[in-house]
């Protein structure tokens, strides 16, 4: 490992809390040592209060800050006297310690102070960086972890047995430091947790973490425990193409096994595979996570294979014995499945969620092959993980967390989605929750949103094999299909029916029918698995009851598609699956309504632009947004009950009424 340190880089960074910052974020550009908010840091200064008197204080990252991007806002001000006077006690419960925490601090609207803040006041040094750094949670995890650890760094470094974070923790640490510390002490490490530096400076503290994280790496790779050398997984061929219905099949079993509808996202590159496939695999982890920092982040520890029915049995068994009914439990869904022709299988209730049990699981994975090839993987026992797991201050938080958005671990596909009703469609459903994929033969559908839950696929819809590969990548991004909206579609130049070309009318059949026929039959096996029972919104025309003049072909195929919209909803009723169409008219912020477009129709009647607008009962213009808004309404529960219905979004159009 390499320091980042940068002179001209922290001469922009001048104080205490800036030098803080700057160092909090070289730490979390490096995610073998910290990763999703993970890790700490602090520094221990002076400010001034209202009284113009001088107070020691300590500025601990805050609640709810990555040190990747963290500001000095993210540190919380703590006085000392405080947090010493609070490690002096012999007892207090973490919710209390939040509580004295926040009357700790000098700013009221500074965030929550990290429950390791006792902690930080506690050690001596200016600066304190604290990481769980992978070469150290290998070490530490492997058998005779503590005597390898003062092989490693001798009397540098205060060595303490694990205890669950919080105010035990703290004191243990209050009372074990001064007896261990020395002259060359430059460090402390906390057994299957974490690293803590020091120094008097911010770059001192920083420099030191990475020198020591060095020696442990050092220290494996003379043991063949680091790296590649470490990994004994099978070779074996590439990952097996699951057809994505059994992918849409294991979501839907850990969905109904979370109770809610969940993300499960599949990666079934070679890293991936060979961990899954390696000969020990249901013993090395089957043990635990690689630090209670982990549990809390991912909330659940693997399981191989994909009998997810009888996850949490353990669990539940411990509420029997135990008869601790107060506990909010957690739905016993796995966040990994490791399966021998997929790979890895990260689930979460968003797709942001699986995203980071993706990340630490692949840092997981790392730490249990190196502390294998160390002579054995070594985890926390169950009981720990437990405590970590239903830990007070988790319950509180889960207690307090509000109702998740109303599409929180379902996924939409949005075709046309790079612009108009689409990408309205697109921002509609993302703005509720859902993963959203967004389809369209316009490239820049890729880069509409950049986020986690957004997949932007630039495809032809009216070739079979791009939506067959459209669905794979929708499937193994996400785990399967909720929401189907079929938007996209093209509005010829105008041309009366003694005019029109035999070409004209194929290609916008072929957009506007065919290719709709084609998603609706391929994503039938997927939207059937859905967990609240599929949906499809058909945005239609107002055509389709009021054709004009110079329209037949564009008219004619969205006739064809709401009839074809209709059957479905008859065959689909008994898969749960409801399909209900939506009329929209005179919507102009979309793409096939050019200004040559829009002159073109409002002259065929007689009409100004402007006047063509507002063509409506209502006066009124419709947008996408409005279009939008109601697609998303009727995948939504007041629509429960509803499929095969028509619905103008068109201001109130004299003909169609």
């Amino acid at each position: 490992m390499k320091s980042l340190w940068n002179e001209q880089e922290a001469a922009q960074f001048q104080g205490d809390v800036a030098q803080r910052v700057y160092t909090s974020r070289l730490l979390g550009r490096e995610p073998a040592l910290v990763m999703h908010g993970g890790g700490n840091t602090s520094v221990k200064s002076q400010v001034t209060n209202i009284f113009g008197e001088k107070e020691s204080v300590l500025f601990v990252k805050g609640s709810g800050w990555d040190l990747e991007t963290i500001e000095a806002a993210g540190f919380a001000p703590c006085r000392m006297d405080h947090l010493l006077r609070l490690a002096t006690l012999e007892t207090l419960s973490d919710p209390q310690m939040a509580v004295e925490l926040r009357k700790s601090l000098t700013d009221v609207g500074a965030p929550a102070p990290s429950v390791e803040a006792i902690l930080h006041a506690i050690l001596p040094a200016r600066f304190v960086d604290h990481t769980h750094a992978d070469a150290i949670l290998t070490v530490t995890n492997s058998p005779r972890g503590e005597e390898r650890i003062r092989e490693i760094f001798g009397d540098r470094l205060v060595v303490i047995p694990y205890v669950m974070p919080g105010f035990k923790l703290a004191r243990l640490c209050a009372e074990l430091y001064p007896k261990q510390a020395g002259p060359r002490t430059v460090g402390m490490l906390l057994m299957n947790h974490g690293l803590f530096s020091f120094g008097d400076t911010a770059k001192v503290a920083y420099e030191r973490m990475v020198e020591l994280v060095t020696e442990a790496e050092d220290y494996l790779a003379r043991h063949g425990a680091l790296g590649q050398n470490a990994r004994r997984g099978a070779r074996l061929a590439p990952a097996t193409r699951a057809p994505i219905a059994d992918i849409a099949q294991l979501r839907r079993a850990v969905s109904d096994a979370a109770g809610v509808p969940m993300i499960l996202s599949v990666h079934g590159d070679e890293a991936a595979l060979e961990f899954a496939r390696r000969p020990d695999v249901r013993k090395i982890t089957q043990q635990g996570p690689a630090t209670p920092d982990h549990v809390i982040r991912t909330k659940r520890i693997p399981l191989v294979g994909r009998d997810v029915t009888a996850y949490g049995a353990a669990y539940r068994r411990y509420f029997a014995e135990h008869g601790n009914a107060s506990l909010t439990m957690l739905d016993p869904a796995p966040r990994v499945i490791l399966d021998q022709d997929l790979g890895l299988c990260t689930v979460g209730r968003t797709a942001k969620d699986a995203a980071i049990v993706e990340d630490i699981y692949r840092h997981t994975m790392d730490i249990i092959a190196n502390a294998t090839a160390l002579g054995g993987w070594i985890a926390l026992p169950p009981r720990d993980i437990f405590e970590v797991e239903y830990w007070d201050l988790e319950q509180a938080k889960l207690r307090k967390s509000g109702a998740p958005p109303a599409f929180a671990g379902e996924v939409a596909l949005v075709t046309g989605a790079a612009s108009g009703i689409g990408k309205a469609c697109v921002a509609s459903f993302l703005a509720q929750g859902a993963a959203v994929v967004g389809v369209d033969v316009s490239a820049a559908v890729v880069d509409l949103h950049k986020r986690r839950d957004y997949l932007g696929i630039a495809c032809d819809l009216t070739i079979e094999s791009q939506i067959s590969a459209v669905l794979e990548r929708a499937v193994n991004a996400f785990g399967g299909l909720d929401m189907l909206i079929l938007n996209a579609g093209i509005f010829p130049k105008s041309a009366l029916v003694a005019a029109l070309s035999s070409d004209t009318w194929r290609t916008t059949m072929s957009i506007n029918l065919d290719a709709n026929l084609v998603l609706l039959r391929e994503c039938h096996a997927l939207l059937r698995l859905s967990m609240r029972g599929g949906r499809v919104v058909i945005v239609g025309s107002k055509n389709v009851a009021a054709p004009g003049p110079g329209a037949a072909a564009y008219s004619a195929s969205k006739a064809a598609l709401h009839q074809l919209a209709r059957v479905a909803a008859l065959e689909w009723g008994e898969d749960r699956i409801r399909i209900n169409t939506l009329h929209p008219n005179a919507v102009f912020d979309t793409g096939i309504w050019t200004p040559e477009v829009l002159a073109a129709r409002a002259a065929s009647y007689n009409m100004s632009v402007e006047e063509y607008k507002t063509n409506n009962v209502l006066k009124v213009e419709v947008s996408s947004q409005d279009v939008a808004r109601l697609a998303a309404e009727l995948c939504g529960p007041l629509f429960a009950k509803t499929t095969g219905a028509q619905i103008p979004v068109d201001g109130g159009n004299i003909r169609v009424i």
